[in-house]
C-alpha cells in the first residue's frame, strides 16, 4: 500500500510535468525538450535554497521562476535568433547540465535533515489529526507522512489544472492556443506569435522546473541526471490521458494529462513490484510510450470493424 501511494504522489507531482509538455507540444505544437534540463533546475534551484535555509515556500518558487527563465531562454533563441525549435530546446538543456551543477556544487544535495514542503505537510497533518504515527484506511495500515502529501499534492495539481483551464479561456489564453493553431492567422490580427510562443514556453518550463522542484523536496535530495528522459515521460502522460478521455479538447485534455501521469506511474510501480530489474526501467518506459502512441490508432481501426460487422 505504502509503493502505491508513494507511486500515486510522484505520478501527481509529475502531472506537472505533463502539463508543462502539453503545453508546448500541444498547445504550440513546439518540440521543446528543454523539459529534461528545467526539471533539474528547479530542483537544483530549491535545493541549494533549502540548505541555506531559506523557508520551503520562497524556495520553491524561485525553482518555478528559473524554469521560466530557461523556457523563455529557448523561446528567445527560436523566435530572435531563428535557430530552429528543437535544436533551441537541445542547446539550452544541454547547457542547464553544467548550470544545474553549479548551482548545486556537486552533483546530489541531499535534503533529508532541511525544512521541506513534504515535512511542512506532514506536520500540518499530525496537527490537524493529532496523529503522531501510521493511519488506518479501511483497514490499510497508512504512513501519516505519505498520506498527507498524497492529499497535498492532489489538492495542488487540481488548483493548478483549474487555474490553467480559466486561463486558457482568458482572452490572452485563447489567442496562445490560436497561436498554435494557427500563427499566420494570429499575426494578421496584429498579435506578436513571437511574444505568444515565448510566453507560453516559459510557463510550460516553470510547471516542469515546479515538478522538480517538489520531487526533490518529496524524495529528499536533488541530483543532477534526475531529468534525464523526462520529456518522454511528458509525453507518454499526455497521449496516454488522452486515450483515456478520448478528446483533445482544452479540459479533458488537461485532465487526461493529471490522470495520465499518475496511471503511468502506477504501471511503473508494479513493474517493479513484480520484481523487474531497476536497470530496464527506461526500456520499460520506451515500451509504455510505444504502446501509447500506437494503440490509439489500432483501436479506433478495431472499433471501425465492429461497427462495419454489426451493421453488416
Amino acid at each position: 500500500m505504502t509503493l502505491l501511494i508513494g507511486a500515486s504522489t510522484i505520478g501527481l507531482i509529475l502531472a506537472l510535468l505533463a502539463l508543462g509538455v502539453y503545453l508546448s507540444f500541444r498547445i504550440f505544437n513546439f518540440p521543446d525538450i528543454t523539459a529534461d534540463g528545467s526539471i533539474t533546475l528547479g530542483a537544483a534551484v530549491t535545493a541549494t535554497l533549502l540548505v541555506h535555509r531559506v523557508p520551503p515556500v520562497p524556495a520553491t518558487l524561485a525553482g518555478f521562476a528559473a524554469g521560466v527563465l530557461a523556457g523563455t531562454t529557448t523561446g528567445v533563441l527560436h523566435t530572435k535568433f531563428k535557430i530552429n525549435g528543437l535544436l533551441s530546446g537541445i542547446l539550452v538543456m544541454t547547457a542547464l547540465y553544467s548550470i544545474n551543477l553549479h548551482v548545486m556544487g556537486k552533483s546530489n544535495v541531499p535534503l533529508l535533515n532541511e525544512s521541506t514542503l513534504a515535512s511542512g505537510t506532514e506536520d500540518l497533518a499530525r496537527k490537524w489529526l493529532h496523529a503522531e504515527a501510521d493511519l488506518d484506511v479501511f483497514g490499510w495500515t497508512v504512513g501519516l507522512r505519505d498520506a498527507a502529501n498524497l492529499l497535498g499534492m492532489f489538492v495542488l495539481v487540481c488548483c493548478l489544472g483549474v487555474v490553467l483551464y480559466l486561463f486558457f479561456r482568458t482572452n490572452l489564453g485563447t489567442a496562445m492556443r490560436a497561436t498554435g493553431d494557427n500563427p499566420q492567422m494570429i499575426r494578421a490580427l496584429g498579435v506578436s506569435v513571437d511574444f505568444m510562443l515565448i510566453f507560453g514556453l516559459a510557463l510550460s518550463n516553470g510547471l516542469i522546473a515546479l515538478a522538480g522542484s517538489l520531487l526533490a523536496q518529496y524524495q529528499g535530495f536533488a541530483d543532477v541526471q534526475m531529468g534525464i528522459g523526462m520529456v518522454v515521460w511528458g509525453l507518454a502522460s499526455v497521449i496516454i490521458g488522452e486515450a483515456m478521455v478520448g478528446s483533445r479538447q482544452l479540459g479533458p485534455a488537461l485532465a487526461g494529462a493529471v490522470m495520465g501521469s499518475v496511471l503511468f506511474r502506477l504501471l511503473i510501480a508494479m513493474v517493479l513490484l513484480a520484481g523487474m530489474n531497476p536497470n530496464y526501467l527506461k526500456f520499460v518506459t520506451a515500451v509504455f510510450v510505444f504502446v501509447a502512441l500506437v494503440a490509439p490508432a489500432y483501436l479506433g481501426r478495431l472499433r471501425g470493424l465492429w461497427r462495419r460487422a454489426s451493421h453488416a
